[in-house]
Parts: structure tokens; sequence; C-alpha cells
């Protein structure tokens, strides 16, 4: 609307509103280099983890597809929380790099699942993964918490649907960490529970 016609209906007593200003958004600021985890964490298979409460012994393969994608929405929740950027202490993961983190374990996790079912029972070996180099690659910290939410959730369901696969002998097929450790795929499963239910206590969802 032009400067006349503005200055005409205000004579003819109208008001336009003043115009809304944008909500201010606090600046994303990298959080610096977090500390790796280099730690070899097979040793929960055997015994309890003191943290988080996972007794691999009490869970059945059968059980994890269901934990999967209960997995999930815990995730998502926490990500709708105001804190999800904050790390709890220096170089600790925040609950929205913690997501991140998950969301790229189900691919992972999936991944070397499928490959012990297409090895047909002969032992395969695991590609190398830094679970630190994503991190920094992609920048988790940069996210939008509400496109990791949908990412985790379709992550976890994905990853679900491939652990309901496997039947029978199909669970004690072999395979090798590219560190020496040695898996089946179900072990893999008990594993990859523990790394997922173990985070959740990190972010406490």
């Amino acid at each position: 609307m032009n400067g006349s016609r503005t200055a005409a209906v205000r004579a003819r007593g109208y008001a336009y509103p003043e115009r809304m200003s944008e909500p201010t958004r606090e600046p994303i600021v990298d959080p610096g280099p977090s500390t790796p985890d280099d730690a070899d964490w097979t040793w929960v298979l055997d015994r309890p983890c003191p943290d988080c409460g996972f007794t691999a012994a009490a869970l059945e393969p059968a059980d994890v597809p269901g934990f999967l994608r209960d997995a999930g929405p815990r995730y998502a929740a926490r990500l709708g929380r105001d804190d999800a950027r904050t790390r709890p202490a220096e170089g600790v993961w925040s609950p929205l790099e913690y997501a991140c983190h998950v969301r790229d374990v189900c691919a992972v996790m999936t991944g070397r699942l499928e490959q012990i079912l297409a090895g047909g029972g002969e032992v395969v070996t695991f590609a190398n993964w830094d679970q630190d180099a994503p991190a920094v690659e992609r920048q988790y910290w940069r996210s939008d918490p509400e496109v990791v939410a949908r990412e985790v959730a379709a992550a976890f369901e994905t990853a679900a649907t491939a652990y309901a696969l496997p039947a029978g002998t199909q669970w004690e097929w072999p395979a090798l960490r590219s560190n020496g450790s040695s898996f089946t795929a179900r072990t893999l499963a008990l594993y990859f529970v523990h790394d997922v239910r173990h985070h959740l206590w990190d972010v406490t969802a």
C-alpha cells in the first residue's frame, strides 16, 4: 500500500498494528570437541552394566524389536525439551548429539545384521566404524531437534524390522569386528540394545 492511501485510511480512523518483530533465537554455538569413547563395551555381554542396569542374560532376541520400537519415541520426547542442545558437562554430548549418534548406530547395526544374514553362516568381518568421526563430520550439535526426532523414529523402526527377521540357528551365525572381537547375530543384537539403553540413561529419558 502506498503512502497516500495509508494516510487516507488513518484519517478515517483506522490504524495499522505495529509490525510484529521476529522472535529472537539464541545463536547455535560450536560446543567444542567431545571426549572420545574408546572403551571396549563387549564386556556387557557377560555381566550387567552398573550404570544403565542392562543385563544381557535377561534379554531374548525376540525381545529386541519391541525394545527398539519403544526407544524411538523416548528419544524423540527427550528432544522436545528446552535443554536438548545443552551439554551436561564439558566434552559430554548433549541429548541432541546422543540422539544423532543412536540414529547412526541404528543404521550401522542394521547393516551389520544384514551382512551376517547375507553370509549364510560363514564368518563375516565388519568394517571399522569410528563413532566419533560422523559426530564431527555431520556436526551433530548443529542439527535440528525436530528433524532428528523424526529421523530417530524412522531409524528405530527400520532396525526393529530387520531384527525381527533372523530365526532359529541364524541367531548363532558368526561375525568378527575389525578389532577381532567375535559376535553372533544374537550377541550383536544384545550389544546393540545395550548401546541404545545406555544412551537413554545418559540423557535421562
